[in-house]
C-alpha cells in the first residue's frame, strides 16, 4: 500500500522533515506545498538530485493540494522565523500571521478531501494546533501537535549530560505548552533505575536549573544560527512514524483531552488514526495545578484569536 505524506512550509523545519523522513524511506510519496510555489518546486529537484546519489526512491509532488486527498499524514510547519529575531523566545509574536495563514491551508485542506492525521509544528503551537482543529473540522484525535516532545528532549539532554548517560536513558515528561507556562513534572522522571527527585539528592542535582534551561533550551540555538529545525523535525518524524506503522506507543505530545477546550502536551497512545488514548498519570497537587495553569494560558490565548476575527 503506497504511504503518502504533505508538507506544508518548505522553510527549514519543513526541509528537514522531508530530508529525515526520505532517508529513512517512511513514505513513498510526499507533496511539497509552500505558500512560494517555486520553492516547493525548487526543493523537489533538490531532493530528486539527492536520490541519484542515494538509496531512496520515493516520488515527490510539487504544489498539488488536491494530491492530499490520499495522504495518510499532513505536517504544518507554516510561519514565519523572521517573526522571531529580537523577540527573546516569545513564540506568539508569530500567532497574527500563523492564524491567518491556517484559516487560508485550512479551506484547501478541506476542499482536498484529506482525512489522515495532521500533525502541527507551527508556533505558537498549542493554539495553533487548537485553531487547525476547528477550521478543518478534522476530529480532534486525527489532529495533534509536536507539543513538548521537543521540551521533554532537551529536558533529557540536559540530564544526560549531568548523569553521562544517554538521553533515551531517561524517561519522563515535560507538559502542557510548548512555551513558557510548560514545566517538568519531576514525579514521572527517572533514570539509572531511580526516580529523578531521588537521584537529585543523591547526585547533587538542581532540578529548577535544569528545568529552565529545558525551557530555554531553544535561545541558544537562535542566538547561533537563527532559528531551529533538527530537534523539532525528528519530533515530527517519531509522530509521523508512530501514524505510519500503527505502532500504538506512548509519546507526549499536544492532543485534545476529553473535556477540554484546547491542546496542551500530556502522554498518549498514538496509532494509525491519531490519538488513540490520551494517558493518565499520577501527578503531584503542585504538577496539576501548573498542568491547569498552562491550560488555562493557552485558552487565553486561543480566545484573543477568535476575538480578533
Amino acid at each position: 500500500m503506497t504511504r503518502r505524506v504533505g508538507i506544508i512550509g518548505m522553510g527549514n523545519v519543513g526541509c528537514a522533515v522531508a530530508h529525515g523522513m526520505i532517508a529513512q524511506n517512511l513514505a513513498d510519496e510526499y507533496v511539497f506545498l509552500n505558500r512560494t510555489e517555486a520553492k516547493a518546486t525548487a526543493n523537489k529537484i533538490d531532493f530528486e538530485d539527492a536520490m541519484a546519489n542515494d538509496t531512496t526512491n520515493a516520488k515527490i509532488i510539487a504544489n498539488d493540494w488536491s494530491a492530499l486527498g490520499e495522504a495518510d499524514v499532513l505536517i504544518s510547519t507554516l510561519g514565519d522565523i523572521g517573526l522571531q529575531k529580537n523577540s527573546h523566545g516569545d513564540r506568539f509574536i508569530e500567532l497574527a500571521f500563523t492564524s491567518e495563514m491556517v484559516r487560508s491551508v485550512s479551506q484547501q485542506i478541506k476542499a482536498s478531501g484529506f482525512n489522515g492525521v495532521l500533525i502541527v509544528m507551527s508556533n505558537p503551537l498549542d493554539v495553533i494546533t487548537t485553531l487547525y482543529q476547528k477550521e478543518t473540522g478534522l476530529p480532534a484525535n486525527q489532529v495533534v501537535g509536536t507539543g513538548t516532545l521537543l521540551d521533554t528532549a532537551r529536558m533529557q539532554r540536559v540530564l544526560a549530560d549531568k548523569l553521562d548517560i544517554h538521553p533515551r536513558s531517561i524517561s519522563g515528561y515535560s507538559l502542557g505548552e510548548h512555551g513558557q507556562t510548560q514545566f517538568v513534572a519531576w514525579s514521572t522522571v527517572k533514570a539509572l533505575g531511580l526516580p529523578m527527585t531521588e537521584l537529585a539528592q543523591e547526585r547533587g542535582l538542581d532540578l529548577t536549573e535544569i528545568a529552565t534551561s529545558a525551557v530555554t533550551g531553544a535561545q541558544a540555538i537562535m542566538k547561533g544560527k537563527g532559528f531551529t529545525s533538527y530537534g523539532v523535525a525528528t519530533a515530527g518524524i517519531r509522530i509521523a512514524k508512530a501514524i505510519l506503522d500503527n505502532t500504538n506507543e506512548e509519546i507526549v505530545l499536544s492532543h485534545l483531552r476529553d473535556g477540554e477546550e484546547v491542546y496542551y502536551s500530556y502522554p498518549a497512545i498514538v496509532g494509525e488514526r491519531g490519538i488513540v488514548k490520551s494517558c493518565d498519570l499520577l501527578l503531584t497537587e503542585e504538577e496539576t495545578q501548573a498542568l491547569h495553569a498552562s491550560r488555562d494560558f493557552i485558552a487565553t490565548k486561543y480566545h484573543e484569536v477568535l476575538e480578533a476575527n
